[in-house]
C-alpha cells in the first residue's frame, strides 16, 4: 500500500510540475533555436532564441515554394508547363528524384517531388523554369525575403545543401515568416498533405519526409531539412479548431529529438490559445437622408485575435456609428468605428466603411418625389 501511495504521489507530482511548465510557458528542447506562431495573425506564441542565423537545410525549399506558387499566381507558368531538366538541376545530388538531363516532367509533378520528397534537383529544375537560371532564382529569394522582413536571411541556392556554402543562413523567425506567406497559397496543401503518392506515371514513389502528418493530429505541413552543419530542422504546421500554427525547429540533434520539440510547440499552441474570428455586428446598414436610396450598407474589418485558451466568448464588440448619414456618400467613406475589448482591455479596433456610393437627390428628383407623393389617382 505504502508503495503504491508513493508511486501516486510522484506521478501526481509529476503532473503538477508539467502543469506549471504549461503555465509558464517553458519548453524543453536541445534544439539550438525554436518558435511557434499562428499563422493569420503572425503572433508569435513561444520561442527561444529565434532570431539566431542558422544553417537552414531543405527548409531553404519553403522559400523556394513561395515564389514558384506566386508565379502560379501570377500567371508565369502554369501547373501543366512540362520542365525540361538541364544538366545542372540533374547533378544537385542529395535528397533527389534521379532526374536525368533533358527529362521532362510537369510543375505540378516537380512541386510534389520537392515537397513530398525534399528532392533538390527538381528545386533546381523549378527554378530554372521559373527565373531562367538558378542565380537569377536565388537573386528573387534574397529580395522577396528583405520585402517580407526576413533580415536574418541570406540565401546562397535553393535547396539548402551547405557543403560549400558560408552565408547560406536564417533564423527560426525569418522561416515561421516565409511558411505563413506560404501558407496563404491554399493550393500547398495538396502537397503538404500527401503522406504517399508516385511521379512518372506512379513509377517512382515518394514518401514524405514529415513524419507528423502521419502521426499528428491537424498536421498539415510544411517543410523538414537536416545536414550535419544544419542539424535537423522543421517548420511543421497543424490547423485545430481553425487555428493554423506553425512550429520551427532549428539545429537539433536528431530527427525524433526535432520532431518530439516540434510537437511540444505546437501542443503549447493549441493547448494554451484560441483564435477568435470578429463576427459582423447586426447592423449592416445606415439610413441616408437626401440620397437617391435611403439607406446603404456597412463594411466591417475582419480581424482575427489570439487569446488564451477559454476566453474568446468573453469579448465585446461595440460600435460608434451616427444615427444616419447625409448624401452623397462615396464608397469607402468612413462612417464608423468598431471596438473588440476583453475584460476592459482594448484587443483591436477599425473603421466602419460605405460599401456603395448613394448619390444626392436632384432638384429633378425632389420634384418627381413630391409629385409621387401628392398625385391623386
Amino acid at each position: 500500500m505504502k508503495k503504491i501511495i508513493a508511486l501516486f504521489l510522484t506521478i501526481a507530482a509529476f503532473c503538477m510540475s508539467a502543469a506549471n511548465v504549461w503555465a509558464e510557458g517553458e519548453i524543453e528542447t536541445e534544439a539550438k533555436s525554436v518558435i511557434v506562431m499562428e499563422a493569420s495573425t503572425g503572433r508569435v506564441l513561444y520561442e527561444e532564441n529565434a532570431d539566431e542565423s542558422l544553417p537552414p537545410a531543405s527548409v531553404t525549399k519553403i522559400m523556394t515554394l513561395l515564389l514558384v506558387m506566386e508565379a502560379i499566381r501570377d500567371n508565369k507558368i502554369s501547373l501543366s508547363d512540362m520542365v525540361t531538366v538541364s544538366e545542372r538541376a540533374a547533378s544537385m545530388g542529395g535528397s533527389q528524384v534521379y532526374l536525368e538531363p533533358g527529362e521532362q516532367m510537369s510543375v505540378d509533378e516537380m512541386i510534389k517531388c520537392v515537397v513530398v520528397a525534399s528532392a533538390n534537383d527538381a528545386a533546381a529544375a523549378l527554378a530554372e523554369h521559373v527565373a531562367g537560371s538558378l542565380e537569377s532564382f536565388v537573386t528573387a529569394m534574397n529580395r522577396r525575403a528583405a520585402e517580407l522582413g526576413m533580415s536574418g536571411t541570406h540565401f546562397e541556392n535553393t535547396n539548402g545543401l551547405d557543403d560549400t556554402t558560408t552565408t547560406h543562413l536564417t533564423t527560426a523567425r525569418d522561416i515561421a515568416t516565409m511558411s505563413k506567406e506560404l501558407l496563404k497559397h491554399e493550393k500547398i496543401f495538396d502537397y503538404t498533405t500527401i503522406w504517399m503518392d508516385t511521379v512518372r506515371n506512379g513509377s517512382f514513389g515518394l514518401t514524405n519526409t514529415n513524419r507528423l502528418i502521419r502521426y499528428y493530429k491537424g498536421a498539415n505541413g510544411l517543410k523538414t531539412g537536416s545536414t550535419s552543419k544544419a542539424g535537423f530542422c522543421i517548420s511543421a504546421t497543424a490547423k485545430r479548431d481553425g487555428m493554423q500554427l506553425i512550429a520551427v525547429v532549428m539545429a537539433s540533434p536528431t530527427r525524433d529529438e526535432r520532431n518530439g520539440t516540434a510537437v511540444k510547440l505546437l501542443d503549447y499552441g493549441f493547448a494554451n490559445f484560441e483564435l477568435y474570428n470578429a463576427a459582423k455586428p447586426e447592423k449592416n446598414a445606415l439610413p441616408v437622408s437626401a440620397g437617391k436610396v435611403q439607406s446603404v450598407t456597412l463594411s466591417y474589418p475582419s480581424p482575427s485575435f489570439v487569446l488564451s485558451k477559454g476566453t474568446a466568448g468573453k469579448v465585446e464588440v461595440t460600435t460608434d456609428l451616427p444615427e444616419k448619414l447625409v448624401a452623397p456618400v462615396k464608397k469607402g467613406d468612413i462612417v464608423g468605428r468598431v471596438t473588440y475589448t476583453l475584460e476592459g482591455k482594448e484587443l483591436g479596433s477599425g473603421d466602419i466603411l460605405a460599401a456603395e456610393d448613394v448619390e444626392r437627390l436632384g432638384v429633378w428628383d425632389l420634384f418627381l418625389k413630391f409629385l409621387e407623393a401628392y398625385t391623386v389617382f
